[in-house]
């Protein structure tokens, strides 16, 4: 009115906000992003399919370009930009995004490597069988219609749905402060568990999940999620479901081979994928994997090539896996619009009970519709039949009345719709075979009638009625290729360990340990080592044969045990790398021992005050740079050996030039501690220690040459005593090698 021109109405902005706010996000929710749990389709869906049965685009009809479907849809139905419109009907017709295509696409529309479909002016569409089941019924009242937003035209609220869309298809979408997000299945099990829960309304989910196992997705792959969770998913209605590649191992001359990548996980670009796995190879993230090829054709065919033979198939695809997009895990978000239009999380029973309900419904709606065309073609008939039996009579008022109908209605007791019938007969239907097949087709009417009659008013029947048309439906959609299970379901695989060694190249390596500390590797063996190089003042301590994925021990005076990886050692001609910056060694400490630890076996480790024990090998491995403290020393005291534990007897010589062998399981074997005292010593210090085959006598270097003393019984006793001298002709290093 006038007088409201140019009047504000004050209302705090909170208010106003959420007010439109809450506006928005309903629209969003419930005219976008959620889809119907009846249909399975949202708005814009819904719409297109619509659109394209009103221009008869009909399985067996010609195609219409996808420009005209658009403008159609936009101009009557859906007033939002073409773009988006286009876009939703591309996806439809797209054999790797929709399980189930409800558009027959002719032209590009698009590929699994990403590329975009034509214009939609190049292209062209019709509907398929699948969404000629969604419709079937729409003319018969089995739905509701309303206006359109002009108010020009009417639209279904819903379609009929007799193809089980919303879990064969899936869907995903975002809306305000929800989502949804539910991966296609197999429409032929669908109707199976369907049809389970239609016989058996009280059934678990573990019972429905024995006829349809999980997702069936259009790109196939193989589904790796566990039992339990796929039925905890199910039962709550969010989840997800861990989905991997599917590949086999081809072999190829002198023992080689290569893997052949045939299916890809759902949603998953081949273009990008390559692209990822390339990208990870140039970063050195993938150091198993040699190259990568896309030999595709109109199937996927991505072969993947080993960097050597060596490497296990099954380790290199653990490591794409967990790398890559080879396997993904689709997530499960079963927010639905109910059919009171709120949106809600349903599980599997839930959307299956709503499905059938909503078929149910349709059933009867479209059995009240076929009973009242019945008793109406039924009306028109017995009127058909009156003029039969009255021919003459009929044909007289026609003839001679000025207002003939209501003098028929009036003679033969006729209603209006009889007289108006009558009135607008063909003379040629008034011959004798006329009457007859009207009279046929009474009788059959009248038997049709009375079976819609007891079906409406038997809850039994209904659902007998509804089995046959799931049944139908399962057995439509499950011949291959379009209904075969394409996604294999499988254990959830056991973890497989990888360790750094299972990233390297095995390579035989030397070590080489200077005497201040420094390490460094070369490849191969050590032809002279007298040719090898140090800083001045320096000199060789150690050499170490090895294997690239061998790890070592290093042992020093403060009774630590670290580990190195022998990959990651400074390689080349140069000084190599400190070891106090690869172990933490302060600057007091030094190393006594550098070996590759034998799996199973036993070290003897000593202390200078004469204690020790064995410990396996195991407990010297430790990961940590700063290692692990292994052998307890007194204060002011070093370890100073660490030996292999190969033998049946122990020689130990102190500095004191004193021997003394003792059998070797009068020492303890821990994992930790002080030790016991190996030998008693009134002054000096434990020189060297070594395990040995009594049988085999003693054996010590003695220049180029080796000694060995076979009667040791002067100084064979136990643990702990004082021992005797030396034989003569020991080193006088007191050492035996």
């Amino acid at each position: 009115m006038p007088d409201d021109i140019g009047h504000i109405e004050p209302a705090p902005l909170a208010d106003a906000l959420s007010e439109r706010y809450l506006a928005y996000a309903l629209s969003t929710i419930m005219s976008r992003s959620l889809p119907d749990v009846r249909d399975g389709l949202k708005p814009v869906h819904r719409r297109l399919i619509f659109a394209m049965r009103q221009l008869r685009l009909d399985p067996g009809s010609g195609f219409k370009k996808c420009a005209r479907v658009v403008g159609d849809v936009i101009g009557k139905f859906h007033p939002h930009g073409d773009v988006a419109v286009y876009e939703a009907l591309v996806r439809l017709a797209q054999e790797f995004a929709v399980r189930y295509p409800l558009v027959e696409g002719q032209g590009n529309f698009g590929n699994i490597d990403g590329d975009n479909p034509a214009a939609m002016r190049y292209t062209e569409a019709r509907l398929t069988e699948v969404a000629q089941a969604l419709l079937d019924g729409i003319d018969q009242d089995a739905v509701d219609f309303r206006p359109t937003y002009d108010g020009e035209d009417a639209e279904p609220v819903v379609l009929p749905g007799a193809f089980p869309n919303l879990l064969a298809n899936g869907a995903a979408g975002i809306a305000v402060g929800m989502a949804t997000s539910i991966p296609p299945h197999n429409a032929a099990e669908i109707c199976a568990a369907a049809a389970h829960l239609l016989r058996h309304p009280d059934a678990d989910t573990a019972a429905l999940l024995a006829h349809m196992p999980g997702p069936d997705f259009p790109t196939g792959g193989v589904l790796v999620e566990d039992p339990d969770a796929i039925r905890a998913a199910y039962e709550t209605g969010r989840g997800g479901f861990r989905l991997r590649a599917r590949w086999a191992v081809e072999p190829g001359k002198y023992g080689a081979w290569r893997i052949v990548v045939t299916e890809i996980p759902y949603q998953v670009q081949k273009s990008r994928l390559i692209e990822q796995i390339a990208a990870l190879m140039e970063e050195r993230k993938l150091p198993l994997l040699g190259d990568i090829r896309d030999e595709s054709a109109e199937d996927i065919r991505l072969v993947l090539e080993p960097k050597n033979r060596g490497v296990e198939p099954e380790l290199l695809m653990e490591t794409l896996f967990r790398a890559s997009a080879l396997e993904t895990r689709f997530p499960l978000n079963m927010n639905v619009l109910d059919a009171t239009r709120t949106p809600r999380v349903m599980s599997l029973r839930d959307v299956l009970a709503a499905w059938l309900a909503h078929r149910g419904e349709v059933l009867a709606r479209r059995s009240r519709y076929r009973l009242a065309e019945i008793e109406r073609r039924l009306e028109i008939l017995a009127g058909y039949l009156i003029v039969y039996l009255n021919l003459d009579e009929v044909i007289r008022i026609i003839r001679e009345e000025d207002a003939p109908k209501p003098a028929l209605i009036a003679r033969f007791s006729l209603t209006d719709i009889q007289a108006e019938a009558i009135l607008n007969m063909r003379l040629r239907a008034l011959r004798r075979l006329e009457e007859m097949e009207l009279k046929r087709e009474h009788d059959a009417l009248a038997r049709e009638a009375k079976g819609l009659r007891a079906l409406l008013a038997d809850p039994a029947r209904q659902r007998d009625r509804l089995a046959e048309e799931i049944a139908a439906t399962g057995r439509k959609f499950a011949a291959a290729p379009l209904g075969g299970r394409r996604t294999t379901p499988a254990a959830a695989p056991a973890p497989i360990a990888i360790g750094t060694e299972a990233f390297v190249e095995r390579e035989a390596i030397t070590v080489i340990l200077s005497e201040k500390g420094w390490i460094r590797a070369v490849k191969g063996a050590i032809a002279d080592p007298a040719e090898l190089r140090f800083k001045e003042g320096d000199r060789l301590r150690a050499l170490l044969p090895c294997q690239t994925t061998d790890r070592l021990v290093l042992f020093a005076t403060n009774g630590r045990a670290f580990t190195l990886k022998a990959a990651e050692l400074p390689r080349g001609r140069g000084d190599g790398q400190a070891v106090r910056l690869l172990a933490d060694l302060g600057n007091e400490d030094d190393v006594v021992a550098l070996f590759v630890p034998e799996e199973g076996a036993r070290y003897l480790l000593a202390s200078a005050g004469g204690r020790g024990f064995l410990v396996p090998a195991a407990e010297l491995l430790a990961e940590k740079r700063t290692g692990r403290q292994v052998l307890n020393l007194r204060p002011g005291e070093e370890a100073v050996l660490c030996v292999k534990a190969e033998g049946d007897h122990v020689a130990v010589v102190s500095s004191a030039r004193r021997l003394l062998v003792f059998p070797l399981d009068q020492v303890p074997e821990l994992a930790r501690g002080a030790g016991v005292i190996l030998m008693r010593m009134k002054s000096g210090t434990l020189m060297d220690a070594l395990v040995f085959r009594l049988a085999d006598g003693l054996s010590w270097r003695l220049g180029e040459k080796t000694r060995t003393e076979t009667d040791l019984r002067a100084w064979l006793g136990t643990r702990a005593q004082a021992g005797h001298a030396v034989p003569s002709g020991f080193p006088r290093s007191g050492r035996f090698g």
